[in-house]
């Protein structure tokens, strides 16, 4: 069992977040002169991004990118990207280069392949990484019962990005979208799982005492992924 730190505030709990990511993309930028940053989407991230926004980096030569995306472009409600630009890439961040992980093809998949090459372009592996996980245990487009779910949990793959199909029958996801795999979890130098509130605290003591076949928070911690567990009961 991954231990979870615990902040007695909401801000104190941002910053220290952002505190473990930017510290990461600056030892990336002394080591090799640029750094990848993978951020969550969804509401729980923005002060953890607002954070990260002001921080003294070298931020002309840090790509920012997704750990995953809805099929939509940046003009939907839905879509992350639109997030990560209005809360991260303000201020001194705003010289990051995005690299959208949706992309405007004929299906998901073909969308998946374009953004995985993009990635790729960036180099072998993601720096500094930002996970949320939701109340059913998903982190990324890793949702319980999909069938892409194995695939994206497989550690026999390379690091890529792949389609996930919407839910069927009422299950999540609503819409189609982009994920990362677990293997550029693997290989990030750290990932940052950020949680809020009791009810999610309980579903992460739950899932990591999981299936790591079928239960992504059990599948990091098998597979020994550098992660960082921050919670606070409330943001």
């Amino acid at each position: 069992m991954r231990d979870i730190e615990t902040f007695a505030d909401g801000s104190s709990w941002a910053h220290a977040c952002a505190a473990r990511l930017t510290e990461t993309l600056a030892a990336a930028l002394a080591e090799t002169g640029k750094a990848v940053f993978a951020g969550a989407g969804g509401s729980t991230p923005a002060p953890i991004y607002r954070a990260m926004a002001g921080a003294d980096l070298d931020w002309a030569n840090v790509a920012v990118t997704l750990i995953d995306e809805r099929y939509v472009p940046e003009t939907s409600p839905d879509s992350n990207a639109a997030l990560v630009k209005q809360t991260l890439m303000t201020g001194p961040a705003a010289a990051a280069r995005f690299v959208p992980l949706y992309h405007s093809e004929v299906t998901v998949d073909r969308a998946a392949a374009l953004a995985a090459r993009a990635l790729a372009h960036e180099g072998s592996r993601l720096d500094a990484v930002l996970l949320g996980m939701g109340e059913d245990g998903h982190i990324c487009s890793m949702f319980p019962d999909s069938p892409t779910l194995k695939t994206l949990l497989s550690t026999t793959l390379p690091p890529t990005v792949l389609g996930v199909p919407h839910g069927r029958d009422g299950a999540a996801p609503s819409l189609e979208r982009l994920s990362i795999n677990l293997p550029y979890l693997i290989g990030a130098r750290r990932v940052v799982l950020a949680l809020t509130g009791p009810a999610k605290r309980a579903v992460f003591e739950r899932e990591a005492a999981g299936d790591p076949r079928i239960q992504p928070i059990a599948a990091l911690i098998a597979a020994n992924v550098p992660l960082d567990v921050l919670w606070t009961e409330k943001a």
